[in-house]
């Protein structure tokens, strides 16, 4: 029989789990891979010609949904154990037809690189996911791909299951996005790879920069060029991807959980050891010590070329309320579910502009988060692009709801978060999706000291 703190799955019946207060959270939190550079790993080594090794891969359902695509199409994709990985490409444009559905479960940023993948390799493929997945918007990558000559037919409103009929004779493109979106670049970029002549992606306002910086790790011509009004990328098609090995930096979105619940949990003393603390990802971080987190850096580094460190969180009782620069969003935009648990204890207005991107993720999750915190006793305003919350301090959360996740990872980590500090026990109606992303969670947080609990009536032997 499972039991507390086993490994969940993301696909099967809801998982009812609820967290109550507990004592000081101390030790430390081995948080699993970074997610969007796992991603990327397995389909730039499966667009490569040779073996590329992998590790401290995320393990979590969505990364294995993306090495299940790779095979799919055509790439030896071996799990050796422990975090390793392997991966023998078939180069780029060597991407062979699947026989069956690319099934990319909860993952939106696995089946935008991967349309983006095969957008200009002659071969056709149909994707689908997950109720939450099959809902979200795809026109914002299948338009740009449309440029490369690459046909598209799905469901109304450009939503999965979508066939992708790849362009036979692709030209390159020149794109400017329109909303910052580093899963839209990414797409443009990997179909960019196999059309010949220059590919250039404009972004307004700079995304997380995986891509670009594992482009040239893989021997890929890109330059990036800064401008006062925007940030222009260029990449040369038709190269011949270097086979790697790649050493995953532990992810910063899934340490944002131990170090956010120490910051709320008095007496609180957490390390989170390798962080990846690339620019483009760090936004939470910067903005908890504006907050006055006791949120500190220790040996600070450079691992595979993206800067490093281990974080060290304690209990922060002084915690302020503060307006989070829209020019910050994009560097935090996974974040800001769990940056609003730790407003709810701080003092004052936490005020959140320019994030209208959290509407369209696996759910609204302005609407989401609001909804909850509203029934844990916090007050929130919000707006199409914005929210509000009003602190209420700590000792002073209420706690006590039921909370939907919508199937979305991020929601469910973020209310147990909350309920580890309130007066009242907080309740998520499914926590099964945390495995998308990071299956480790509840063993974890128990681990150092949470107390997170699973409905007996969902065990299953």
């Amino acid at each position: 029989m499972q039991n507390e703190g086993a490994f969940m799955s993301g696909h099967g019946d809801p998982i009812p789990m609820t967290s109550t207060a507990c004592g000081p959270l101390k030790g430390t939190a081995n948080v699993p891979g970074d997610k969007s550079i796992s991603h990327r790993s397995l389909i730039f080594g499966a667009m490569c010609i040779g073996e590329t090794t992998i590790t401290g891969l995320l393990e979590g359902q969505d990364v294995l949904d993306t090495a299940a695509a790779m095979r799919a199409f055509g790439a030896e994709v071996t799990d050796l154990g422990g975090g390793n990985w392997s991966v023998r490409g078939v180069g780029v444009g060597g991407f062979a037809e699947p026989s069956g559905v690319i099934d990319c479960g909860n993952s939106g940023t696995g089946v935008r690189l991967i349309m983006g993948a095969m957008a200009t390799q002659p071969i056709t493929a149909t994707f689908s996911g997950d109720a939450s997945l099959n809902s979200r918007p795809m026109a914002r990558v299948t338009d740009p791909l449309a440029l490369f000559g690459c046909q598209t037919v799905g469901r109304t409103g450009g939503r999965l299951p979508m066939t992708l009929v790849g362009a036979r004779e692709p030209v390159p493109a020149r794109y400017v996005v329109p909303v910052p979106s580093a899963q839209v670049k990414s797409a443009v970029l990997l179909a960019g790879l196999n059309a010949p002549g220059q590919t250039v992606v404009i972004e307004k306002e700079a995304t997380r920069d995986h891509t670009e910086r594992m482009l040239e790790g893989f021997g890929a011509e890109i330059t990036v060029r800064e401008t006062d009004e925007a940030r222009e990328i260029t990449l040369t098609g038709q190269p011949e991807l270097k086979a790697q090995h790649i050493e995953v930096p532990r992810d910063p979105s899934s340490a944002a959980f131990p170090v956010c619940a120490a910051l709320i949990v008095p007496g609180s003393d957490v390390l989170v050891p390798g962080i990846g603390l690339n620019p483009t990802r760090a936004g939470l971080f910067t903005t908890l010590r504006e907050m006055g987190a006791d949120l500190t850096y220790e040996n600070e580094r450079i691992e595979g070329g993206e800067p490093v460190a281990d974080l060290r969180a304690k209990f922060s009782p002084d915690m302020h309320g503060i307006e989070v620069p829209p020019a910050r969003a994009a560097s935090m935009i996974d974040e800001y579910p769990i940056l609003s648990v730790v407003a709810s204890y701080a003092q004052g207005q936490t005020v959140m502009r320019g994030v209208r991107e959290l509407r369209v993720k696996e759910s609204d999750r302005i609407d989401a988060m609001a909804t909850g915190l509203r029934a844990n006793g916090i007050t929130v305003e919000d707006g199409e692009d914005w929210w509000i919350v009003t602190g209420a301090g700590h000792g002073n959360v209420t706690g006590g709801a039921t909370c939907a996740s919508h199937l979305d990872h991020r929601i469910a980590m973020s209310f147990l978060i909350l309920g580890m500090a309130a007066n009242a026990p907080v309740r998520v109606d499914d926590g099964g999706p945390i495995s998308t992303s990071f299956p480790i969670f509840e063993p974890l947080m128990t681990t150092l000291g949470a107390n997170v609990t699973r409905e007996k009536t969902n065990l299953k032997g």
